[in-house]
């Protein structure tokens, strides 16, 4: 199956643009993360921790929200956004 999937932060450095051809057997959207994985190295420590997806990592199908067991249809365009670090520990002065 192929998939476009387009892709926002340091994802972008590590898949060398901003959308990218995704092929894959098909399957849930956790299935497309392992294959992005699979074909980017470098994206994996930006989706996950360990074995398991990042809790901040956030996927759309065709625009629209997916849990990481809703399976991708065949002519979907999927989004992902990583795990976004910044901020400042200290508070603003009121």
């Amino acid at each position: 199956m192929e998939t476009a999937v387009t892709v926002y932060g340091p994802l972008r450095s590590a898949t060398g643009g901003k959308t990218v051809t995704l092929e894959w057997a098909g399957g849930t959207v956790a299935d497309a993360l392992a294959a992005i994985v699979e074909a980017y190295p470098r994206a994996e420590p930006h989706l996950f921790d360990g074995d398991a997806v990042r809790s901040s990592v956030r996927v759309s199908i065709d625009g629209e929200r997916a849990g990481l067991e809703r399976a991708v249809p065949d002519d979907a365009s999927l989004t992902v956004v990583p795990a976004v670090q910044g901020g400042a520990a200290e508070k603003w002065p009121a």
